[in-house]
């Protein structure tokens, strides 16, 4: 079958290090199930597995991927959640230390077939495409645990989306608009600004602008860029929810500002099966939809993740084996 796969580490570099061609086709383990993959999305994920983050050199070749939506052995047309807990892990499977996603341990969706235990498959809803399906299990569910599990708010309050462009970030701000949020957001270009007022951003900023009043949470997934900002931003008592930090960590940790004003600092990982489900009936119920930036055939899956590493993507980009 063909696959987007990494087949070498390259930290610096990290498309040296990605191949595009026939790999074998996939054994179906005791209670694990067939997708033939009709769309699968890219994340950052697949660019930091490129550079080695979290995928060690002796478990090369790794197909890349982490979403999917396709039809299994069954014929039934389904969404592939991608968090994988241990076996005979009770409980959260987010919680689970030793967890990993499709394309860490196990070989991932930029594929025209991928494996996954039987549980990682959820119905798709008719209303959506392929395409906009496999845009949820990652983005669009990191950006819905965020928004309406972790951050503590109720609609009516305000929140601040750092970094408008990305998946999760376009995701954060449709899901809290449709919700009744008072939704800012910030980004460098003049362009993601408009676009971000396009998909129901109350107000955008230029990165670190002081803002007309702070805020009572932050999204954050930037990270070093805009710390400070995100911090400095919050009302005391306010809600920071950090689930990535593509520009890295931050150097400071602005520890006084954390403490005088009783800062809640959350860490939040994608979401559960359960969690997957709800997203998928909200914006079928609601009409939302995934920002697609490109739909590209699986064998340009070099270009798709050039752009992406090159920060010129804005929402998704999709790949059609």
């Amino acid at each position: 079958m063909l696959a987007a796969y990494a087949a070498e580490i390259h930290p610096d570099d990290p498309l040296a290090g990605l191949r595009v061609g026939q790999r074998p086709d996939p054994e179906v383990p005791e209670g694990w199930a067939r997708v033939h993959v009709r769309a699968a999305s890219l994340n950052h994920h697949d660019l930091f597995s490129l550079r080695g983050v979290g995928l060690p050199a002796d478990r090369l070749p790794m197909i890349l991927g982490c979403d999917a939506a396709g039809v299994d052995d069954d014929g039934n047309e389904v969404v592939v959640h991608a968090v994988i807990a241990t076996e005979g892990w009770q409980g959260e499977p987010t919680l689970d230390p030793r967890r990993t996603l499709l394309s860490e341990l196990h070989q991932g969706t930029l594929a025209e077939q991928v494996v996954v235990p039987r549980a990682n498959l959820v119905p798709k809803p008719p209303g959506l495409s392929f395409e906009e399906a496999a845009c949820m299990p990652t983005a669009w569910l990191t950006a819905y645990k965020m928004l309406h599990v972790r951050a503590g708010v109720t609609p009516g309050a305000t929140v601040l989306v750092q970094g408008v462009g990305g998946g999760v970030a376009s995701a954060a701000i449709q899901l809290g608009a449709a919700a009744g949020y008072r939704v800012w957001a910030t980004s460098r270009d003049p362009g993601r600004r408009s676009r971000a007022l396009e998909l129901g951003a109350e107000q955008v900023f230029e990165p670190g602008q002081r803002l007309p009043h702070r805020v009572d949470a932050v999204l954050e997934t930037v990270g070093a860029a805009t710390w400070s900002h995100s911090v400095s931003s919050l009302r005391p008592g306010g809600t920071l929810v950090v689930s990535g930090a593509t520009t890295g960590d931050a150097r400071r940790t602005e520890l006084a500002r954390i403490f005088f004003h009783q800062l809640n600092v959350v860490g939040s990982t994608m979401g559960n099966r359960t969690e997957l489900e709800r997203l998928l009936a909200l914006v079928e119920r609601t009409g939302l939809r995934p920002v697609i930036d490109r739909v590209l055939p699986l064998e340009r899956a070099a270009d798709g993740l050039a752009a992406l590493h090159r920060g010129e993507v804005f929402g998704k980009v999709v790949l059609v084996p």
